[in-house]
């Protein structure tokens, strides 16, 4: 089993919640250190950035890794990655995180301070 954060259209009222609703933990923040990144306004981005104290909502999932590797990750975006960030207890969990390279593109929208996608998607009148 792995321990994976969603913070975009896996959690709870998304469209991709189907996929790992049964896997549900609860909903928890990171750790502070992290920016948010817009991804064509279809899906967010987490930059881990020791530098800025903002924490960032999401939902934990407890998933096995067979489905992390045949239904999640075939379905993420190339501008994502799969990564280890810090939740706000502390510990350790997977996450899909800004790939290397993408910041310097400078084509996505840094959301960060909204906390979460939900609250971005609601200056959208959007819901998910």
């Amino acid at each position: 089993m792995a321990r994976i954060f969603f913070n975009g259209q896996a959690m709870v009222g998304g469209p991709f919640h189907h996929s790992v609703a049964d896997a549900l933990i609860g909903p928890v923040t990171t750790a502070p250190g992290y920016r948010f990144f817009s991804i064509r306004d279809e899906c967010p981005g987490l930059l881990p950035a020791p530098e800025v104290g903002t924490a960032i909502e999401g939902e934990l999932y407890d998933v096995t890794l067979e489905h992390l590797r045949d239904v999640i990750l075939p379905g993420e975006p190339r501008e994502l990655e799969l990564g280890i960030i810090e939740l706000a207890d502390g510990s350790p969990c997977l996450s899909m995180v800004l790939a290397r390279g993408e910041l310097e593109r400078g084509v996505h929208k840094e959301i960060t301070e909204f906390g979460g996608w939900r609250a971005y998607l609601a200056t959208l009148g959007r819901t998910s």
